[in-house]
């Protein structure tokens, strides 16, 4: 049991047989009393609420473990991962999984959120570094303006990156934004 002190972002709390993960706590003094004013993702259907819970109440905390887990391939449904430690392989519905598809190549080590048995989400590094399939060519000469071009990484995903960057590039994106951030040296 979690009371309204202890709740925090990140952690996972289960009510009216629902789970959910806090996003946000705010702790709100009206001329009554002190409530806690929390924003929660439901873990399972993805949407965000916000809830409001008086000073001293009780939460059941949820246990979500989060997984080392190893991304294997993806079928029409689901991505599938193995857990580096146990070799047993899990299957995380495409409706969970979000955009990862876009930042995982196979063999990529990721963490997956699990209630039990049950996949919840897949959670991506802050950044990731792919290579560029395809782009076009820069125009020579178009660089004082902050000019920048599509590219396609080895994903699929379209990132726009500066005109400097060619094929074969190895780029650092932002996993939260889907944006380009640096070009990393090989």
């Amino acid at each position: 049991m979690l009371s309204t002190g202890e709740l925090k972002k990140g952690a996972a709390v289960e009510i009216d047989g629902s789970l959910y993960q806090i996003v946000e706590v705010q702790h709100v003094k009206t001329k009554k009393s002190a409530v806690y004013r929390v924003k929660l993702k439901d873990l399972r259907a993805g949407h965000i609420t916000e809830r409001t819970f008086n000073t001293g109440e009780k939460l059941v905390a949820a246990r979500v473990e989060r997984r080392d887990m190893q991304y294997l391939y993806s079928d029409t449904d689901s991505l599938t991962f193995m857990n580096t430690q146990t070799f047993d392989q899990i299957a995380v519905p495409r409706g969970i999984a979000g955009n990862a598809l876009d930042f995982l190549r196979e063999g990529d080590v990721v963490q997956v959120m699990a209630y039990g048995e049950e996949a919840l989400g897949v959670e991506l590094p802050a950044s990731v570094t792919l290579t560029i399939s395809r782009s076009d060519p820069g125009v020579k000469g178009d660089t004082a303006t902050g000019a920048t071009k599509p590219a396609t990484m080895e994903t699929g995903l379209v990132v726009n990156v500066p005109l400097f960057i060619n094929e074969g590039d190895k780029i650092k994106i932002s996993t939260e934004e889907g944006r380009y951030i640096e070009r990393v040296q090989s």
